[in-house]
């Protein structure tokens, strides 16, 4: 191949990155507005009629039966399941699985009944994995080549993340960290650059979504001792997460055996228990998002077990079928736990539960760098060096656990772990076992 022919290509690819990329930016953008919306208006009619709590379990029948009838697909004996959510986007990054094109509209009903009903959960995994079936429709469409084909799904996750939090920064790295822990798949940092920015900019400027703002008042000075309080506190934040991830798995796995993945029964049966439970709390705080609570944390004392209960009803939730994102309540978790720790350690309220929300979200998820930038632009840079601290410290201390079984490990996080390269979590968690 000639020079000028080589050259052609690469600008042949470049257009064709930034092109449909700027498709999937613009289609995701309008589709997580709609959500993000819908989500908002269902979470406050719900807020005024308490009695809604009451049919979670019904709800979790309708969901069942949503997944268990349309949301599975066989393809040469390979079963193509949408109720793995996010783990099914993991895969189709990889090449093992195909994204179903109905998962994004399954994914927004089914967290709409979530959240109405009072299920604790977040809403942008939603939009992720819409961002993902809108990528895999343009790859269909254009009969897009296998390389490019998983570049424009990872573009989809960006796309995604970055218009449901209002951060493309952060978004343009959690479509290349997600698949992979431990590895930047730097090949698609500009389909998901311009999918996560332009998504960013239609949510907000096209459609005029506004995002909630979490504001730092002071943070401490740069100290040695600083740092070490730091570094301490991000191993509690790492630990938290582990928790939970652990808590929401085994829960699945045990829910799942026990009614033979008859995801309908399972989801009743969940809904059941978030009832229960959120009579005996007294309060739906722990339901839906919790905003009201996140935001508190960062401006006046908390229940000093928030963060605990938090983990339990958002790990029955999701455990036992519902369907909704994980980002929200983890941010929740980690805010509220640096708001109680703020009785222990003398450093500013709003900074810990900052640090908090943040090193959590990289324990949970196993995207540190994706964090980093997620504080850059939440926080408006104020603080960044413990930030970064943060968010590698907990990313190391959560080992070889996460949020999605799926994610393959590219190299251990330390020579403390013994495994070797490219298993996934869940597969180093089977050999333990």
């Amino acid at each position: 191949m000639s020079k000028k022919q080589k050259s052609n290509q690469f600008i042949f690819t470049l257009m064709q990155w930034i092109i449909l990329g700027t498709i999937i930016g613009i289609v995701v953008g309008s589709a997580t507005a709609f959500l993000l919306e819908i989500n908002d208006y269902l979470g406050a009619v719900r807020e005024k009629k308490d009695w809604l709590i009451y049919l979670l379990p019904i709800s979790g029948i309708v969901i069942g039966y949503i997944y268990m009838n349309y949301g599975k697909v066989y393809v040469a004996d390979n079963l193509h399941d949408a109720a793995k959510l996010n783990n099914l986007v993991i895969e189709a990054v990889h090449g093992k699985k195909k994204i179903l094109k109905r998962m994004g509209p399954i994914a927004y009903i089914s967290t709409f009944l979530t959240v109405f009903f009072g299920g604790s959960t977040g809403r942008e995994g939603a939009a992720v994995q819409m961002g993902t079936s809108i990528a895999e429709s343009v790859n269909k469409l254009l009969k897009v080549n296998l390389f490019d084909k998983r570049l424009y799904i990872m573009s989809g996750i960006s796309a995604g993340f970055g218009a449901a939090f209002g951060t493309p920064l952060a978004g343009t790295f959690f479509g290349m960290e997600m698949a992979i822990l431990g590895m930047l798949k730097f090949e698609a940092i500009i389909p998901c650059l311009v999918a996560s920015y332009v998504a960013h900019f239609i949510t907000t400027g096209a459609w005029g979504v506004h995002h909630e703002e979490l504001l730092i008042q002071a943070v401490p000075d740069l100290s040695v001792l600083t740092f070490i309080k730091v570094i301490g506190l991000s191993i509690i934040f790492g630990l938290l997460s582990v928790g939970y991830s652990q808590l929401r798995h085994g829960i699945q796995h045990y829910s799942e055996k026990l009614f033979k993945k008859n995801h309908m029964k399972r989801a009743f049966t969940g809904g059941l228990i978030i009832v229960l439970l959120t009579v005996i709390v007294g309060s739906q705080d722990y339901n839906g998002r919790g905003l009201n609570m996140l935001q508190q944390s960062f401006s006046g004392d908390v229940t000093p077990f928030a963060f605990l209960a938090k983990l339990i009803f958002t790990a029955i939730t999701l455990g036992f079928g519902f369907v909704g994102g994980e980002a929200i309540p983890l941010f929740f978790m980690g805010a509220t736990l640096g708001n109680t720790l703020h009785n222990f350690i003398d450093m500013p309220l709003t900074f810990l539960a900052a640090l908090g929300l943040i090193a959590t979200f990289s324990g949970g998820t196993n995207t540190p760098i994706t964090s980093f930038f997620l504080a850059l632009e939440m926080f408006k840079g104020e603080g960044i060096e413990y930030f970064f601290v943060a968010c590698i410290v907990s990313y190391i201390v959560s080992g070889n656990h996460g949020l999605w079984p799926s994610q393959q490990i590219y190299e251990p996080k330390s020579k403390l772990f013994s495994i070797a390269n490219g298993e996934t979590i869940e597969k180093v968690k089977k050999k333990r076992e």
